[in-house]
């Protein structure tokens, strides 16, 4: 176990009431859904628990966990409500029924209005990164819907920093909580800094310098605005990589497959603004690219904190200009040891690097609502369509739809044994992403 969950399972499967300062990727999710399972009964189809997340990546990220989680229990109902997607489908599911709610609170507010969700037999609620969503401005709305909630209940409360909100917030809605505090910020100690200064006009060019130095086939690449990251990722695609463009302006489905596209590695540099900072759980990302350095040193931290995960070694590169030199001497400061830098100009730029993603994602009009498994994917392709299994990447099914990642030596003939063949003993529409 990790250090969060050692502390806090044991006082959770009590019923305790918890307040826990830890970092993201520390193990959390795990440390609150283990000890909610226990508590579910799975023949009683009223919501049971209620995580609110601050975004809608992490609340994906989140219900998929829980549901690797459940596996040992049967019929486990975990339904996410989020913003930026209709909301029919969502009242579609409430009314079939679910156990356990993942959730923005803008959204859930939506719900408990329409009177499309009751939280009256809610027995765990739990507040993941909820410094965040104070951040966001979203204290009104989780009072409201705590308010929504049975006065017995246990109430977990999960924070990357601890500012007075917490404090107030948890005086408002906890009984005699034990607070826990771990690893408050993400150990840089396996993660590599290298930043370099670079003119404001010379920026592009240097980034490009630094991709090629470091050989990065693969990155996130953060921004402070959409607009920047708009521009960065035009900018990029003129240069022949294969980019992808992560920011809140996006679709939900839109910005849903931008992220499989990538952790299925058929895609090579995600260019994201801070929506991506947090609860962006990708397995191995070898580096994070500062394009721009955040005026704030803890951003900076959560940023890199997407590399070096699970004690691995990771890559964390930056650039900056003159006049951004005080951002660099606050990261130094809040690390508490200083950061070397370079100019950019000294790296060697005539490296040829792959630019070209090894995988390709195939998309399949088919997904959880049509009982599509990963495994139905799998054996259509290394039966009939007679892949072999090595080739056969990452599979994510999402509830209408299904993406699995092909290498990209046998993509096209994947693509057309597919389109020609059946999963399940059922024709589904395939296409190839770009």
């Amino acid at each position: 176990m990790t250090p969060i969950q050692q502390q806090s399972l044991p006082l959770v499967l009590e019923g305790k009431d918890v307040i826990a300062k830890a970092k993201t990727g520390s193990g959390k999710t795990a440390a609150f859904a283990i000890g909610m399972l226990t508590k579910i009964n799975p023949r009683d189809f009223a919501a049971q628990s209620l995580i609110l997340c601050p975004t809608r990546e992490l609340s994906t990220q989140v219900a998929t966990e829980i549901r690797r989680l459940a596996r040992y229990q049967q019929n486990i109902k975990v339904v996410v409500l989020c913003g930026g997607q209709s909301i029919g489908p969502q009242i579609g599911s409430l009314e079939h029924g679910a156990h356990i709610i993942v959730g923005t609170p803008g959204r859930i507010k939506d719900h408990i209005r329409k009177k499309t969700l009751s939280l009256r037999r809610i027995n765990t609620l739990v507040l993941d990164e909820a410094d965040r969503m104070l951040d966001m401005g979203f204290y009104d709305d989780i009072q409201h819907i705590i308010g929504e909630t049975p006065a017995k209940r246990q109430t977990l409360l999960f924070s990357a920093t601890y500012p007075k909100q917490i404090k107030s917030l948890s005086a408002a809605f906890q009984q005699e909580p034990i607070e826990i505090s771990v690893e408050s910020i993400h150990s840089t100690s396996h993660i590599h800094q290298a930043l370099y200064i670079s003119s404001k006009e010379h920026k592009l060019v240097n980034l490009m310098r630094v991709l090629a130095h470091h050989q990065v086939d693969s990155a996130v690449i953060f921004c402070n605005t959409i607009k920047a990251v708009k521009q960065l990722c035009e900018y990029l695609r003129d240069q022949g990589l294969s980019v992808k463009a992560l920011h809140g302006d996006l679709e939900q489905r839109d910005r849903d497959q931008v992220l499989i596209q990538f952790t299925q590695r058929s895609c090579s540099l995600l260019i994201a603004t801070d929506v991506a900072a947090r609860g962006l759980d990708i397995d191995d990302l070898p580096a994070v690219i500062n394009y721009e350095l955040p005026r704030d040193p803890e951003v900076y931290i959560h940023r890199i904190g997407r590399t070096g995960r699970a004690g691995k070694a990771g890559l964390a590169l930056g650039l900056f200009t003159d006049a951004e030199k005080y951002k660099l001497d606050a990261i130094a400061e809040y690390q508490n040891k200083p950061i070397e830098f370079e100019a950019a100009e000294i790296l060697n730029a005539n490296i040829d690097f792959v630019t070209e993603p090894p995988m390709v994602s195939l998309c399949i009009a088919g997904g959880r609502k049509e009982k599509v498994r990963p495994g139905d994917i799998l054996g259509a392709l290394t039966g009939d369509a007679g892949i072999d299994g090595k080739a056969v990447g990452k599979i994510t099914v999402l509830d209408y739809v299904a993406y699995v990642a092909i290498d990209r030596k046998v993509a096209n003939k994947a693509l057309k044994r597919l389109e020609q063949g059946k999963i399940k003993g059922r024709k589904f529409k395939i296409r190839r992403l770009r």
